[in-house]
């Protein structure tokens, strides 16, 4: 499976972005998609997953009620909504997805991805 993350971009505190994640190969139905980013000097972190099967999410606190996962199964695609950003919200934005089942206690965890995006940019500014 190879990854294409866009939609990345600059924006004002309080504006909104839709970042997709295009997959090529097939996604099984088992699979989680997940939406993770890093800041300058800092690790990578859990925004948001879904499980492909059944459309179950998963968020960080620090996005809850601002962002907004999703998927379109016959495109073979991810997006995530990002309402009202802010500052704190700069990073380079990476999608994942398992390479087959993750159960609730690890979905937000960075090893349980398999498949990797290269990054897209999104800076929020004030």
């Amino acid at each position: 499976v190879q990854l294409v993350e866009s939609g990345g971009g600059l924006t004002q505190a309080g504006g909104s972005l839709r970042l997709s994640c295009a997959a090529s190969g097939r996604i099984g139905s088992s699979y989680v998609m997940g939406w993770f980013r890093q800041a300058p000097g800092k690790e990578r972190e859990f925004v948001a997953a879904i499980k492909w099967s059944d459309s179950s999410t998963y968020y960080a606190d620090s996005v809850n009620g601002r962002f907004t996962i999703s998927r379109d199964n016959a495109k073979n695609t991810g997006y995530l909504q990002m309402n009202n950003l802010e500052r704190e919200d700069t990073a380079v934005y990476y999608c994942a997805t398992s390479s087959g089942y993750l159960s609730s206690y690890v979905i937000r965890t960075v090893s349980s991805y398999y498949y990797w995006g290269q990054g897209t940019l999104v800076t929020v500014s004030s």
